[in-house]
């Protein structure tokens, strides 16, 4: 995209009609999401399926996968984690349109072959930027975790280590192998 193409959206974004792909919002800028292969499905299942059921078990607010969280604007930014988590007391109403106003809690994301250090560099910051208190970044092929919370050095967790987000979601504490089995 040239640097003189007009910038898109969020409203833009919603309006647009269904295709193969996913697309993220990223300072007014279109950027096209692959679609996934099926070990990053499959991860991304799991740790959702996983959260979900605390969550859901301790009524603690939301699980989503791939919703649009609308974290800046003008120009507009939404991102789609793989896997959010929104507490209770920050849900919107049942019958709210549109993407989130707002970051998630918890933003997951399963790293793909096609993303690049400076990728995921930036979403970390986006999120960050838009108060998101921690995100995780699952990468199946090295079978590990990296955990960023702002204003703190990234945490690498293996397989033989847990993830504990009790922090931000009481009492979520979850062995990665149970992850990348």
């Amino acid at each position: 995209m040239s640097n003189t193409a007009r910038l898109v959206t969020a409203d833009e974004l919603e309006r647009m009609p269904e295709d193969d792909y996913r697309y993220e919002l990223v300072r007014g800028r279109l950027i096209r999401m692959s679609p996934a292969a099926p070990r990053h499905g499959n991860v991304t299942v799991i740790i959702a399926a996983l959260l979900w059921q605390h969550v859901r078990a301790n009524g603690l607010g939301q699980v989503w996968t791939e919703v649009g969280f609308r974290l800046a604007s003008s120009p507009d930014t939404v991102r789609a984690p793989d896997v959010a988590f929104v507490r209770h007391d920050r849900l919107p109403a049942k019958d709210a349109r549109g993407f989130y106003r707002g970051a998630p809690d918890v933003a997951v994301e399963v790293l793909s072959p096609d993303d690049t250090p400076a990728d995921i560099r930036e979403k970390i910051d986006d999120y960050f930027a838009a108060s998101t208190p921690v995100v995780v970044i699952l990468d199946p092929d090295a079978e590990e975790a990296t955990v960023h919370r702002p204003g703190a050095s990234p945490v690498t967790l293996g397989t033989d280590d847990t993830l504990d987000l009790d922090d931000v979601v009481t009492g979520f504490r979850l062995p990665l192998r149970d992850v990348f089995e």
